[in-house]
């Protein structure tokens, strides 16, 4: 007698969910023209980090070609591991206590009328590099007496005496980044935390400065809860916020969850408006410097 033994259809191999098409209004030009070479040139020359070039920024080619940049100080290797940014993670090994000279001569060869400066986070230094912040700033100043400075400074960990120091140059502008809603941040800064960097801004403006931060979107985030982030940065005395649309930079890090369209930026700068924000610079491919030079003006 012959068993009939039942056929085994092969089974599909399993499709792995599309990841979302990067739309037409996301396309950026790449960087040239000679006013773009002369500071590619000199950011060479002088051994500088940008964060243009380390958080592969789609405005590289804009703002380099009108002769100004983004420099970063401390280094290029960051102590935080933080799921959507390109900057290297790991210890970093070098603390260059002549950066601030260099950093300041640089913009004043470049004629740069207005500069941002930010860094890496340096958790392994006891004042996380405050003295290299303010010395770049004075420094800065002196060579360049009218170029005006924004610094985006890194969380301090609640150190509130190396926070003094930072924010202690002459700066005009004070911004430290929020870069998502409150429940992404174990997902996004698993070394940061919320409540803190709202302090970090509170404690900022309680000190008489221009304060500013930036939210990135596409991480997942709900209308709602950007609006919270809203409320909440009105309520710790932030004047000033970005908004833009996060890229992954490698596929290391963290997808995009979702393409904010451009019609959805400019509902969301009117809402941050009508909430008590003072100035929103919002849309796919804002980042924290982008148009800095027009936040100088916003009242304190």
């Amino acid at each position: 007698m012959l068993l009939s033994l039942p056929i085994i259809q092969p089974q599909p191999e399993p499709v792995a969910p599309a990841r979302p098409r990067k739309p037409d209004w996301l396309r950026v030009k790449l960087p040239i023209g000679p006013d773009y070479a002369a500071v590619r040139k000199l950011v060479d020359e002088h051994k500088l980090h940008t964060i243009c070039e380390s958080g592969n920024c789609p405005n590289m080619g804009e703002c380099w070609g009108a002769g100004t940049a983004t420099f970063m100080i401390l280094g290029n290797v960051c102590t935080r591991s933080c799921s959507f940014c390109a900057v290297a993670t790991g210890r970093p090994s070098e603390l260059d206590l002549d950066e601030p000279r260099r950093v300041a001569e640089a913009i004043s060869l470049m004629k740069v009328k207005h500069a941002v400066i930010t860094s890496v986070n340096r958790d392994e230094l006891k004042d996380r590099g405050a003295s290299v912040w303010r010395d770049t700033v004075v420094f800065t100043k002196e060579l360049s007496p009218e170029t005006t400075i924004e610094t985006l400074i890194p969380d301090v960990k609640a150190n509130w005496a190396a926070l003094d120091v930072m924010i202690s140059g002459g700066q005009e502008v004070i911004s430290h980044n929020m870069e998502t809603v409150g429940s992404l941040y174990r997902l996004v800064r698993p070394q940061g935390k919320y409540d803190r960097s709202l302090e970090q801004i509170r404690r900022t403006k309680l000190q008489g400065h221009r304060t500013k931060s930036g939210i990135m979107l596409g991480l997942g985030e709900t209308a709602d809860e950007v609006h919270q982030a809203m409320d909440d940065l009105v309520a710790n005395g932030l004047d000033i916020l970005t908004l833009g649309q996060y890229l992954q930079p490698t596929k290391r890090h963290l997808e995009v969850a979702e393409f904010i369209h451009p019609d959805t930026f400019a509902r969301y700068k009117e809402e941050g408006l009508a909430r008590g924000l003072k100035y929103v610079e919002s849309g796919p491919l804002v980042r924290s410097s982008y148009h800095a030079e027009r936040h100088v003006n916003v009242p304190i």
